[in-house]
């Protein structure tokens, strides 16, 4: 094959090293406009699962790499006069610079022909006179623009600026710097790459950068390579004791904000995208280079693997997509808590160490105590106190952080899980029957603080479906008491009730013959603020008059003091998820012109209309909660910073709970599914509102783990987690988690007849008395706390 490869980066080179070995029979010509020792940056990190791939794909590479390396466990965090060190993490780190100078000379022994000093050809002649055309030409790249629409390219440009800079004092771990300042916060990423020096990254908000000066002072017009020696001095001045009298080095030093690239597709025609090109990873998380490398390897394998070159490329992206996605969906996590730590710094230092470390929830509780056990050991016993402290509990517990007790004005739940809401569809004229009896029972007795009931809607025109539940008749009170009364007996957990109208998404099929598909027969009339229906072949909502929201409060006050009767400890009102008051909420279900349109505070007029009826109707000792969704996840609507000014109307309305959700507003939607994807709205609130007004704050949303959990909750992402799914797969959920992770105590209520179950039964072979295979060495045992001290 004929291949030529647009820039001479660490991707670009190391592929054309592996490519020429595997076969040398390639023809491999490399663009790179930059002299040899043009390199710009520091240090690049790379894990332990990235070296093993170099290791094994190119011995040789990997040895003269690993005569560079700089390799420690330690992270240190210092913040507010303190410093907290976490070990057992495991870093191996270098000059970039080095490691292009291998590159390259691997590539001059391998006979691959690469043209420094020299713009690659138009891409255009490339594809036609190559069989193979590599952009591996980074983040501006000029291939990838040339044709950004059939790559579905999107550029993602955020608010902190940062500043790549090297210092010649040698850190002995990973080292965060939080610093308080009177312009606001501004942190440092440092870590050693060698015997001589550090990278070291100044970040900070834009507004913080503002403030600060470097507006009127940062240089502009500077050349390919110069730095901007202003800022630099300033930067220095600022950090003077961290770098304690060692010099700044910089190389290309200047202000720049982090832009995420996405792209749809990775492959047009027979040009490919590698390393920066095709994406990026804020550099809080992620190295472009061990990105673009792990690139270069997969790439290199499939052209070998495969004889088509279209199935070479297909495999190609198929393997490594997911891997980079699953990358960038926590870079992301990490960038935003960085453009936000504002939020975190009223945490005591202990919490915000753990916050800072678990920031894009690749690191958990349990992960971390597997690293460095001492230190988590610390930390739960730092938030058993804590919540003492905070007035959630009367004594602390040995336990993990989920088993912490927690007070909601009156009520007590022994523990901080939540079976969240989930429609059943199995009512009959919204009268709840045996099934929903087994169903909350079961969860009830599997171990949670608080069960919720599905939305229970408060008319018949309310309903969802024909199978939703009600409590709008004197029989649906009746059989909800009948639930109700069974989970006080029979287990520790409380109970509470989700109220709300449909709205616009009435009338509609049981989830499994069609969710969101109108009925075919049998249908009624729906409502909305707005005469637009939900989706295309859903019925069009009639637009709501003032009789019909005079009415609907009614309804809802009705249904509130129906819970009361039927013994319910907690009402959450349903403002989530297009429903009749989401609908409100939201400008894309709202388009009135009237006072209940237009401006945030006018959508919320109606709804705060029905909170203030239902706070009246429900008792004072019993707490009220909402659930909202936080984004609407399509463009023009609601977004996080609607969400904190919904959730502080609510707390000022007497609301002292709110259920953190998101979406299902529109079916235009796009979601950005993940692992605790909904997390991060909850932890926003809660460090903005939650603090202020004392408002519980409940995490929701593809939460699956106990250690997940924890994390939440140790991280003070969240008061409350809520599990759903996981609870219909295991209704002992709970108990189990207790048992795994050893515990047990007034946190995990074993009902009676079910204690014998309490501990996990054994499987295959499972011998106590295991035999010695390995001798424990001295210095072996416990945590690993290496430094790098060259």
């Amino acid at each position: 094959m004929r291949i030529a490869i647009a820039g001479g980066g660490p991707g670009g080179l190391y592929f054309a090293a592996l490519v020429r070995q595997l076969n040398p029979h390639h023809e491999i010509t490399v663009w790179e406009r930059n002299a040899p020792d043009d390199t710009f940056g520091f240090g690049v990190v790379f894990s332990d699962e990235t070296l093993g791939g170099i290791e094994h794909a190119d011995p040789e590479i990997y040895r003269r790499m690993s005569r560079q390396f700089a390799q420690w466990d330690d992270i240190d965090i210092h913040f507010r006069d303190t410093t907290f060190t976490s070990g057992g993490q495991g870093f191996a780190a270098m000059s970039r610079k080095e490691l292009i100078r291998i590159l390259q000379k691997r590539c001059a022994d391998l006979g691959v022909d690469v043209r420094y000093r020299t713009e690659a050809p138009d891409v255009d002649e490339l594809s036609a006179g190559y069989d193979l055309v590599i952009a591996s030409d980074g983040l501006n790249s000029a291939v990838r623009g040339r044709y950004a629409a059939e790559f579905g390219t999107e550029l993602d440009a955020r608010r902190c600026k940062y500043m790549w800079l090297g210092t010649d004092r040698v850190f002995e771990a990973f080292k965060f710097y939080i610093r308080e300042t009177p312009h606001g916060v501004m942190q440092i990423h440092g870590y050693p790459y060698g015997t001589g020096g550090s990278t070291f990254i100044i970040e900070m908000h834009d507004e913080v950068w503002r403030r600060a000066g470097f507006g009127d002072i940062a240089a502009t017009g500077l050349r390919p390579g110069e730095s901007d020696m202003p800022s630099v001095e300033y930067v220095a001045e600022l950090f003077s004791d961290v770098l304690e009298g060692h010099k700044v080095l910089t190389n290309n030093s200047r202000w720049t904000t982090f832009t995420t690239v996405r792209n749809s597709r990775w492959r047009h025609r027979n040009i490919v995208l590698l390393g920066d090109a095709a994406h990026t990873a804020h550099f809080s998380i992620g190295s472009g280079t061990k990105l673009a490398m792990e690139d270069a390897l997969a790439l290199a394998a499939c052209l070998s693997e495969h004889e088509s070159l279209d199935d070479a490329l297909l495999f190609y992206e198929e393997e490594r997509r997911p891997v980079v996605e699953s990358t960038q969906r926590a870079a992301q996590a990490s960038l935003e808590w960085f453009e936000n730590v504002a939020d975190y710094t009223h945490q005591e230092p202990t919490q915000f160490a753990f916050n800072i470390l678990t920031r894009s929830r690749r690191i958990t509780h349990d992960n971390l105590r597997l690293r460095d056990a001492g230190f988590v050991e610390d930390l739960d016993a730092w938030y058993a106190a804590d919540q003492r402290g905070a007035g959630h509990c009367d004594e602390p517990r040995q336990a993990p952080p989920m088993f912490q007790p927690y007070r909601l004005g009156g009520l007590e739940l022994c523990n901080r899980v939540s079976v969240s809401s989930m429609d059943m569809y199995k009512a009959r004229d919204g009268v709840p029957n045996d099934f929903h009896l087994a169903h909350l029972g079961s969860k009830a007795m599997g171990g949670p603080g608080l069960v919720m009931t599905e939305m229970i809607c408060t008319s018949a025109q309310g309903r969802i479906t024909p199978g939703c539940t009600g409590l709008y008749t004197a029989e649906q009170e009746r059989e909800w008491k009948r639930i109700v009364d069974l989970v006080h007996a029979q287990s520790a957990a409380k109970i509470g009730a989700q109220i709300g109208h449909s709205g616009r998404k009435g009338s509609t099929k049981l989830m499994w013959e069609g969710i969101d598909q109108p009925l075919p027969e049998g249908n009624w009339e729906v409502i909305a603020p707005s005469p637009l229906p939900y989706s295309a072949v859903n019925q069009t909502p009639r637009e709501m008059d003032e009789a019909d929201m005079a009415r609907i409060v009614d309804e809802f006050a009705d249904a509130a003091r129906a819970a009361d009767r039927a013994g319910f400890d907690l009402l959450e009102l349903h403002l989530a998820h297009g429903y009749l008051l989401s609908s409100f909420l939201s400008p894309l279900t709202n388009a009135r012109t009237d006072g209940y349109g237009g401006s945030l505070e006018n959508r919320l007029r109606f709804p705060l209309r029905v909170v203030a009826a239902v706070r009246a109707a429900w008792p004072t000792g019993k707490p009220l909660s909402a659930r909202i969704s936080a984004t609407d996840w399509a463009e023009g609507g609601n977004g996080v910073d609607e969400a904190v000014a919904v959730s502080e109307a609510l707390a000022q309305h007497g609301v002292e709970m709110i259920n953190v959700s998101t979406g299902q507003v529109v079916s235009t939607e796009k979601p950005a599914f993940g692992r605790s994807y909904q997390t991060p709205f909850a932890d926003h609130i809660r460090n903005v509102v939650g603090r202020k007004h004392g408002t519980t704050i409940v995490a929701v949303g593809a939460i699956s783990s106990w250690d997940d959990v924890n994390s939440v909750l140790l991280a003070g992402r969240a008061d409350i987690v809520a599990i759903g799914r996981p609870h219909l797969y295991d209704p002992h959920w709970t108990l189990h988690a207790a048992a795994e992770q050893e515990y047990a105590g007034p946190g995990a209520v074993w009902v009676d007849p079910f204690k014998a179950g309490s501990r996990k039964p054994p499987a295959g072979r499972a011998d106590r008395d295991r035999p010695r295979l390995e001798l424990i060495r001295e210095g072996e045992a416990g945590t690993r706390h290496r430094r790098w001290r060259p």
